[in-house]
C-alpha cells in the first residue's frame, strides 16, 4: 500500500479504505475487521529495528555516564512514556530518577484528558527546565504526528543542553525529525478509526518503548540470560519471582533461595552470587560493582579474600 509522504497529508490522519463500513458491520465482523489492522504493526516496527538499536546504544552510553532517560509525550503517547518509565524501577531495580517521563498537562493528565496541553510550547519548555536536562541525558519525544508543539519544544530544549535526542513518530517526515539524533518511525498506515492514534500508532509506540527500555537494561547488566536478576521484590508476586530466579540459577531448593534473598537485603543478584560463589553479602556486592553490575562477569571474576 502506498501512503502519502507529504507532511501535509499525514498517514496517521488518512482514511482507511478497508474500514469505511464499520458502522454497518455486525459485532463479530466489526471486531475482526478492526483487529486485522493490527497485523501491520509488528512489521512496521521490525522495519525500524536499525534505528531502535542505534537509539539503545545512545541511551546506554548516557546512562553509563550517569545520565538519565527522559520521555516527553502528550495524550496516549505521554501515557505510554509514563507507563514505561514507571515500570523500570520494579522490573530492573534502577533508581526512579534514572528513567522519567513528562506528560503534557502534568500528572493529572494520566487520568483526565487535557487535549489543549499538547499545543503549548511553553509547557514543553517548562517541563524540560523542571527536570533539569543536561548533556548527560537521553531524551525521547513520543508523538504520532511528529508535530506536537509540547514535544518539539521539550526536545529543542534538550538539544540545546547537549542531550541525546530521540524521536518516536508514526509519519514519514515531521518537524520533530529536525531536532533528533535518531528518529524511529514505524509507519503503520491509516487507523481503523480515522485519526485515532491510540490504536495502531499507540501499539507501535508501546512496542518501540518496550524495546528501548528492555534492551537498554540488558546492555546495562540488569538481565542474566533472560531473567530479571535486578528486580525489586516489593510485593508478594515479585518476591516469589525473585526466589524462583535464585532457585533456578543456583539450582537450590526454594527455602535456601528464600534465605539467601533475606541475607542479601532483598537483592536477587547479590543472593545468586552469594550462593554460587559461596561468599558473603559484602564481597558479593563489591564483586558486582567491580564487574560493572554484570552477574555473568561477576560469576567468573576473581574474588579478593581478606
Amino acid at each position: 500500500m502506498g501512503y502519502a509522504k507529504e507532511f501535509t497529508k499525514m498517514v496517521t490522519e488518512e482514511r482507511n479504505s478497508r474500514t469505511n463500513d464499520l458502522d454497518i458491520l455486525d459485532t463479530k465482523e466489526l471486531v475482526n475487521r478492526v483487529q486485522k489492522e493490527d497485523f501491520e504493526v509488528a512489521q512496521a516496527v521490525e522495519k525500524v529495528n536499525p534505528e531502535i538499536a542505534q537509539a539503545v546504544d545512545l541511551i546506554v552510553d548516557k546512562l553509563k555516564a550517569g545520565g538519565r532517560l527522559i520521555y516527553f509525550g502528550a495524550g496516549t503517547s505521554g501515557r505510554l512514556g509514563v507507563l514505561d518509565a514507571t515500570e523500570c524501577h520494579p522490573t530492573f531495580g534502577v533508581d526512579r530518577q534514572m528513567v522519567q517521563a513528562c506528560i503534557a498537562g502534568g500528572k493529572e493528565a494520566m487520568f483526565v484528558s487535557f487535549e489543549n496541553a499538547e499545543d503549548s510550547r511553553e509547557l514543553g519548555e517548562q517541563d524540560a527546565i523542571n527536570v533539569k536536562i543536561t548533556a548527560k541525558d537521553a531524551v525521547v519525544g513520543i508523538t504520532a504526528s511528529g508535530r506536537t508543539p509540547y514535544v518539539i519544544a521539550a526536545l529543542e530544549m534538550a538539544k540545546k543542553e547537549g542531550a541525546a535526542t530521540i524521536g518516536i513518530v508514526n509519519n514519514f517526515e515531521s518537524p520533530l525529525n529536525k531536532v533528533c539524533d535518531v528518529v524511529i518511525a514505524p509507519v503503520v498506515g491509516p487507523e481503523a478509526l480515522t485519526g485515532s492514534t491510540r490504536m495502531k500508532a499507540g501499539t507501535a509506540q508501546k512496542m518501540v518503548l518496550n524495546l528501548l527500555s528492555t534492551c537498554t537494561m540488558v546492555r546495562l547488566g540488569k538481565v542474566y540470560e533472560n531473567l530479571m536478576v535486578d528486580l525489586k521484590p516489593t510485593n508478594e508476586k515479585l518476591r516469589e519471582r525473585a526466589v524462583s530466579i535464585i532457585a533456578l540459577i543456583c539450582d537450590v531448593q526454594r527455602p535456601i533461595a528464600e534465605g539467601a534473598l533475606v541475607a542479601s537485603n532483598g537483592q536477587a543478584k547479590t543472593a545468586i552470587l552469594m550462593l554460587k560463589r559461596k561468599i558473603g553479602r559484602v564481597q558479593a556486592e563489591e564483586l558486582i560493582s567491580k564487574s560493572g553490575s554484570s552477574l555473568r562477569k561477576s560469576l567468573v571474576a576473581e574474588v579478593e579474600h581478606s
